[in-house]
Order: C-alpha cells, then sequence, then structure tokens
C-alpha cells in the first residue's frame, strides 16, 4: 500500500510544475501517513475539542515541533499555550409551549443562547439572508443552510425555529451533531450571539405554520456550568531580520470526539490534515537556512466549539499581533474537489486582499472560492486573525466534501497523493515568502 502512495505521489507531483521540481526539499509520503495515521487513530478518540484527547494531539504536535528545531514562542516556556474554556449544559430538556400544548419531545436544539423566549412567532419561506425578518421569533420553512447565517448577522433573531427534513438535519451535522451553548473563555462574558436554534418535527412545525402572529413561548431549564481546558501547539522559526515580520501557518487539531453511541469521528481531513500540512512546511522551512522572516506555527485547540484556541491567540499572542505580516490556515486538504482544477487548493476570501496573487506568482496552486454563498473566509481560524486586521486566508482541498463531520472522516477516505502533492506545492511559495520584502494587503473596501 505504501508503495503505491508513493508512486501515485511522484505521478501526481510531476503535475505540479517546473517550480515544484526544482525544489531540493520533497515532502516524503510516508510523513504525511504518519502524522495522519497517529493523529485520526481510535487512540485519539476523535480528538474533542477541550478535552484530553486533544491535549495528547496538542502534545505530539509540539514534540514534532522540536523534533524539526523550532523553538518554543517568545514569553512561553513550553510549545504549548492553555486556556480554559466555560461550556454551559442545560439541565434538563427545552420546551416549546403554543395554543395550550407544551411540546419537549418533537424538536431537537442546535444551539442555545441560554435564555428563554416568549412572543408572537414570524414565518419566511425564503432562505435568503436578507429575507430574514426584525422578530424574536421566526420560523423558517426554506432550507436553513443559509437563514440561520443571516439570523446571526441581523443578532435579533431570538429563536429560530426549522421545519424537520434532509436539509436541517444535514445543519445538525454541520454543526458538529450536539447542541452549542455558546461556550467562552474564562473572564470573559458570555456570549449570546447564536441564539436559539431549533428543529421542530413536521407535523408540530406545519400546526404552528397555518396560524401565523401565534404566541409560544420557548422555556429552558437550569443551567450548570462547566470548565474545560484547550490546548494550543505553537512552534516558533526565528529570522535573521527583526523587523522583517512575522508570518503564521495554521490548523486546529480538534474534532467532534466520539458520539454518544461509542462512533469515532476521526476527523482525518478535519482537520487532522491541516495540522499534517502544518508539521511538514514547518519540517520543511527549519530544514533549509534561516529565513528573513520569523515563523510561527500553530495547532489551535477548540475550533470545532467556537474558535477557541485562535480567540484565545489573538488576545494573548506571544508576538506584537501588527508584527504578523500574513496567516495561512489549513483547513481539509485531504480530499480534491471536483469542481477545482485539478490539483490546486482553494483559498478562501481569495479578492480580498493580494496574497494569493502573489503566492501564484510563485508556483502556488490556489484559485478562488467557488462557493462564496458558504461563508467559508468567516468559518475558521483565519477569521478570528482577519477581525484584528492581519491578512489571513484559508486553502482547502474540499470544503464540501461528502464526509464533512461524518463517521466516513477517516484515513480510508483520505486522499494521501493529492495531500502530499499539496502541501509539496507550497514549499517553494513559502520559501518565497519568508525571504521576501512583500507586506500582502487588504484590498479597498474588502478589509473585514
Amino acid at each position: 500500500m505504501l508503495k503505491s502512495a508513493i508512486i501515485g505521489t511522484v505521478l501526481l507531483a510531476s503535475t505540479m510544475g517546473v517550480a515544484q521540481a526544482q525544489t531540493a526539499w520533497v515532502v516524503r509520503p510516508e510523513w504525511v501517513s504518519a502524522h495522519e495515521s497517529f493523529l485520526a487513530s481510535d487512540a485519539l478518540n476523535g480528538r474533542g475539542s477541550a478535552t484530553r484527547d486533544e491535549a495528547i494531539a496538542a502534545s505530539y504536535v509540539a514534540s514534532q515541533f522540536q523534533s524539526y528545531g523550532l523553538a518554543p514562542a517568545p514569553g512561553l516556556n513550553s510549545y504549548l499555550q492553555t486556556a480554559t474554556i466555560i461550556r454551559p449544559r442545560l439541565d434538563g430538556a427545552p420546551s416549546l409551549s403554543f395554543l395550550g400544548v407544551k411540546i419537549t419531545s418533537s424538536m431537537k436544539l442546535l444551539t442555545s443562547s441560554g435564555e428563554s423566549v416568549k412572543g408572537a412567532v414570524k414565518l419566511v419561506t425564503s432562505d435568503d439572508p436578507k429575507a430574514m425578518p426584525r422578530a424574536d421569533i421566526v420560523m423558517v420553512s426554506a432550507a436553513p443552510s443559509r437563514a440561520w447565517f443571516g439570523a446571526a448577522q441581523q443578532k435579533q433573531v431570538k429563536l429560530l425555529i426549522f421545519r424537520d427534513g434532509e436539509a436541517a438535519q444535514n445543519l445538525w451535522v454541520m454543526m458538529g451533531s450536539h447542541t452549542s451553548m455558546g461556550a467562552y473563555l474564562e473572564g470573559e462574558k458570555p456570549s449570546h450571539s447564536r441564539g436559539n436554534m431549533v428543529i421542530l418535527s413536521a407535523d408540530v412545525f406545519d400546526k404552528l405554520a397555518a396560524k401565523p402572529d401565534t404566541e409560544i413561548s420557548f422555556d429552558l431549564p437550569a443551567i450548570i456550568e462547566d470548565k474545560s481546558l484547550t490546548t494550543n501547539a505553537i512552534g516558533y522559526l526565528k529570522g535573521s531580520d527583526p523587523k522583517a515580520g512575522t508570518i503564521l501557518y495554521s490548523a486546529h487539531l480538534d474534532h467532534l470526539g466520539a458520539k454518544p453511541d461509542g462512533v469515532i469521528m476521526h476527523g482525518a481531513n478535519d482537520d487532522a490534515s491541516g495540522t499534517t500540512a502544518v508539521l511538514e512546511i514547518a519540517h520543511a522551512l527549519t530544514a533549509g537556512q534561516t529565513p528573513k522572516r520569523s515563523i510561527l506555527f500553530i495547532a489551535y485547540g477548540s475550533e470545532e466549539i467556537g474558535e477557541f484556541g485562535s480567540l484565545y491567540f489573538g488576545k494573548h499572542s506571544p508576538v506584537p499581533l501588527e508584527s504578523i505580516i500574513a496567516n495561512i490556515e489549513f483547513e481539509m486538504i485531504g480530499a480534491q474537489d471536483p469542481k477545482l482544477p485539478t490539483n490546486s487548493l482553494m483559498m478562501t476570501g481569495f479578492s480580498k486582499s493580494d496574497l494569493g496573487e502573489a503566492l501564484k506568482r510563485h508556483g502556488a496552486l490556489v484559485v478562488d472560492d467557488p462557493y462564496p454563498d458558504q461563508h467559508f473566509f468567516e468559518r475558521s481560524d483565519n477569521y478570528q486573525l482577519a477581525l484584528k486586521g492581519i491578512v489571513a486566508h484559508t486553502v482547502s482541498g474540499w470544503a464540501t466534501t461528502p464526509t464533512y463531520h461524518q463517521a466516513s472522516d477517516d484515513l480510508a477516505h483520505l486522499n494521501l497523493p493529492f495531500m502530499t502533492a499539496a502541501i509539496q506545492s507550497l514549499i517553494i511559495p513559502a520559501t518565497w515568502l519568508a525571504n521576501s520584502d512583500f507586506v500582502p494587503q487588504w484590498k479597498p473596501g474588502s478589509k473585514p
């Protein structure tokens, strides 16, 4: 099997262009396979956010950083950065009451602000985010994939109700197949920005929708607050010019853990593949001469429950944030999107800055995001840094892969030859960026 993977990688790499063929550093498929075989193994139980399994994954990444010759980041005495997360949970089941009927078993709670809601319900038949009314309680009969984003943007909707069906269940899976209660970092105020979102059974939804402006009451039980520790793994390569700035390569190392029935959600693609890319780019850049610019390599914890690893890093960066000239996040590079040109990666928010164009000029096989309606630019760890002004993008092989948040996201469904070649294609552009004077800029009107 390894022999066939090596042959496949060699054949695939031969299509990656003359620049890649000239590089002295070769990303070996057995290195890629070894990282994946550990990170996506049964032993790590799916690397659930802010769990012991996530901490073990972070320790593995840290040990690799150390073996490559990276140092702890300035001001840190180890390769690990930890933060305490407060994770609220309900002490019981929520209920929905209307027209004298109280419902508990016919609905599924996707997200909760922790606040009960009372008021008249408004019905929306479009999934267009712009169609979201200014109301406390909204029912959406259309597919919910975009409607929930509109409600989050508006921040007035306190309860969003979806009709049960395939689209609603897909949203449940996309959000991790568990109720999100709006976790927050210790010492900060709880965030209620997500509001309450529920899926109602089709028959109950239709009864309620048939009576517009019905007064309803959505009641939540008491809230219990649990504490857990999340872990970032950080390695640092000091550049030769302290004034040249810092580059940040990142991914998230957590996934969904195991389901209550014991099924392990391995997350081989999401995002063990991105973590592997960070490791192998660190491997390559530490093997050459000292770069002009300093480089941070980070594997964040707790992305799946709210991007808390990157949020904490942004508030406690070991280097001044203004010194970070660019951030490239790796997210799900273990499969090739059939919509993209062969062997290429999509870059979220490609047209928002000049970074993607510059990388392409130096051999990177990155193209624009073909799914702007999915708002992938705002849905990964890069966004926490982008909000602070840093030119930050995510690259992905297939952002809408059928294995996303499925039990099938395992080693057997990875395209290791593509993944190896994708990492290889970025070595020369990364080396150029580390030694150039180029400073990426947001394009006019595109800065988040």
